[in-house]
Formats: C-alpha cells, structure tokens, sequence
C-alpha cells in the first residue's frame, strides 16, 4: 500500500478528495494555533502536516485535469493565506511569489524533472535510465540540441501520454539547453525553479 488511491481510470479523484480533505483538517488546526505562533514554527507545521500530502508521490497526478488539481492548489492557497494572514479578498499570486512557493502544477513537474538529470547523469536506478533514449541527430548537433531526449509515440493519447517514457522527454525537452546542461544536481534544482518562477510570475 503506498497510500495513493487508485482508480480504473487513473483519474485520482478519489485520491485528491482524501488528500484535500485531510490536508484541510490539519490547516483548520495550524488556522487556530497560528496567532500563538511564530512564522518560522508554522511554516514547520505546514510543511509536515500539508505539503507532505500534497507532494507524495504527486508526479502521479500529472495529465490529471485541471479542475482537479485546482482542488490541490486551494489547499496550497488557504496554507499561504494562513501563514502570512492575508485576506481572502486579496489576490494569491504575489503572496505565493513573496514565499517563493511553486504553484503545484510546476511542483508536479519540478519532481519528474529531477528523474531525467538524474538518469542522464549516472544518479538514477538502471531500470529507470532504461526508459529515456539521448537524442542524436542524424547531422552535427546544435548547441542548443545538447543533451535532448528522443521522444516516443503513443497509442493512448490520455493516459499513454502520461506515462514517464512518454512524458519526460517532452518536459526535458522543453527547457533551455543551460539547464538541462547543469554541471551537479544542486546547479539543475537551484536553476529549474528559478526558471519555473519566471514562468509562474
């Protein structure tokens, strides 16, 4: 049991259903306790209690729709309000960029990302090294074609499309060439997310 909530579909509604309301449940606690705490302690408590649920195994939930993980990224929302205690009438984004917290749709693909460096770099299991082909160009590569992925086809275009041989190259592909190019992991994580915020904010 790996604590995630599979359905036929792949759809992880009933997942997202537990996880958000059992999330919520903690943040009405931390909610009531936070004028007696500091900042530093509740962002503690947020992190355990709710981005620990929100970030297990969340590369699962990739390809899911939107309106479900709208559901996961209210709960992020209601965590930052509590946190710095801003109104609900005031709008989200520039208090989740004065946290520096990634909106959960680039932490599902902060995490896949990490899979592919690590894969293309000797840090990751074989099995998983398998999965990912190096892209060679049948002429000289361009700087920019540097350490890009070959792509696959697939037959189902909802939840084929999903799977990590499929997935991965895509987003890989997609990010400028001195990222993928990062000299140590630290380099990658540390230029990722400030990409990320670029494209979040």
């Amino acid at each position: 049991n790996l604590g995630v909530i599979f359905d036929t579909n792949l759809t992880f509604d009933h997942h997202v259903r537990s996880t958000v309301k059992a999330s919520f449940f903690h943040l009405r606690n931390i909610g009531k306790l936070r004028p007696m705490l500091t900042f530093s302690v509740a962002e503690k408590l947020i992190n355990t209690f709710v981005f620990s649920r929100l970030d297990y195994c969340n590369a699962l939930l990739v390809g899911v729709p939107k309106a479900t993980l709208s559901k996961l990224q209210l709960v992020q929302n209601s965590a930052a309000r509590i946190l710095t205690g801003t109104s609900t009438r005031e709008h989200i984004t520039p208090i989740l960029e004065k946290l520096h917290w990634l909106p959960f749709s680039f932490r599902i693909e902060f995490k896949i990302l990490m899979l592919p460096y690590k894969a293309l770099n000797n840090l990751a299991p074989q099995y998983l090294c398998e999965l990912l082909t190096p892209y060679t160009p049948s002429r000289a590569p361009r700087s920019s074609e540097a350490g890009l992925l070959t792509t696959q086809k697939t037959r189902l275009k909802t939840v084929g499309d999903r799977a990590f041989s499929s997935l991965a190259p895509k987003l890989w592909n997609s990010l400028p060439s001195e990222i993928r190019n990062a000299e140590s992991l630290g380099v990658f994580k540390s230029h990722l997310k400030t990409y990320f915020f670029r494209v979040a904010f």
